[in-house]
């Protein structure tokens, strides 16, 4: 039986809420499948950085090496920790220490789930770069609380890091309809943007099965809403990426159906996966959190580990519950009833 150690860090909020049943339901498919999880949970959160001052201790990164995957759950608490500490302190070190470069986000509507645009007929993959560009922290702030006030936030972009990026999103494409949608905004960014499609050129050489457009994110975003059937892998850049995948998310029926993968593509490290709905501390620990994104981003978890048929198991599960109607409707279901009939539907 294959045996696969699992960090799970359920964080703050409703990520406290939904992890455990993600976390439960992938073991279950798993274990149906020859294979066996093991969840040690850390509570790194802001929690913690009101008792430490710190999002996760000084040896957090090597203890988070030695698993096979890390399961997270949401990060934030404004009230108490500026998101910018909280973003800085645990989930961009992890991203970049593990070299998880490149950011998974599935769209589609779920059976039984009606978006705000439409009721079926579009399958998005967007692709995000996820440890340079804009959000790579270079800059600064110098007389701070003057008039003369500046502040510099510089976005870095490698030929390594974009060209990654771009083979694993070509490469992705190949494994479904071979079409890529390239995102940047060259016409006023002149010289990261031009960069960006100057390397789509050069590395759509080597995929002359996969059909390429390029798009400004303006254009991309009016396109997610009026045409999403006609895209099908969507990459584009740190913060683009971020920005659209929310959009996607807003498109496929709201936040509870978002999921994520920070995948290493060698595996060197491992990768981790998240539902990108945040904390919500309006509704943390109601028990109302929609746990499908959590759970869809486990059954990613589970395909990265090799384990298909379990993954497979566990989208026909949520698929089958969406289809009956349970987790379809924000704030209507209880996390604990959208779960118990996901597990009921690996049966």
């Amino acid at each position: 039986m294959a045996e696969f150690k699992v960090a799970l860090i359920p964080g703050d909020g409703i990520g406290e809420d939904v992890t455990a049943w993600a976390f439960d339901i992938a073991r279950t498919a798993a274990s149906r499948h020859g294979a066996e999880l093991t969840g040690v949970v850390f509570p790194w959160s802001c929690r913690f950085y009101k008792e430490t001052g710190a999002m996760m201790p000084p040896d957090g990164i090597e203890t988070l090496r030695a698993f096979d995957a890390i399961l997270l759950g949401a990060v934030g608490w404004p009230d108490a920790v500026p998101d910018a500490v909280s973003l800085h302190g645990l989930l961009l070190p992890i991203r970049k220490a593990f070299v998880q470069y490149a950011n998974m986000r599935p769209h589609r509507l779920l059976p039984g789930v009606t978006g705000p645009l439409r009721s079926e007929g579009f399958d998005i993959l967007c692709i995000r770069e996820n440890t340079e560009g804009e959000y790579s922290g270079a800059g600064g702030r110098v007389h701070q609380g003057t008039a003369a006030e500046v502040a510099v936030e510089t976005a870095i972009f490698t030929r390594a890091g974009v060209e990654r990026i771009l083979r694993f999103a070509f490469d992705m494409a190949r494994t479904r309809r071979g079409i890529l949608a390239s995102v940047t905004k060259s016409n006023a960014q002149k010289h990261s943007m031009v960069f960006w499609d100057d390397i789509t050129r050069i590395v759509a050489r080597d995929y002359p099965d996969v059909a390429v457009s390029h798009y400004h994110i303006d254009a991309m975003a009016a396109r997610m809403v009026m045409a999403p059937e006609s895209l099908d892998v969507v990459v584009a850049s740190n913060l683009f990426g971020d920005i659209l995948t929310d959009l996607g998310a807003a498109i496929q029926g709201g936040l509870g159906f978002a999921a994520s993968a920070n995948i290493n593509p060698d595996r060197s490290a491992p990768s981790m996966f998240e539902p990108v709905h945040g904390s919500a501390p309006d509704i943390a620990h109601l028990g109302i959190a929609n746990p499908i994104a959590a759970i869809w981003s486990a059954a990613m978890m589970l395909d990265h580990l090799g384990q298909s048929e379990a993954a497979a198991a566990v989208m026909a599960a949520i698929e089958a519950t969406t289809a009956r109607g349970i987790g379809t409707v924000p704030g209507r279901d209880r996390t604990e009833t959208i779960g118990q009939a996901i597990l009921d539907a690996l049966g």
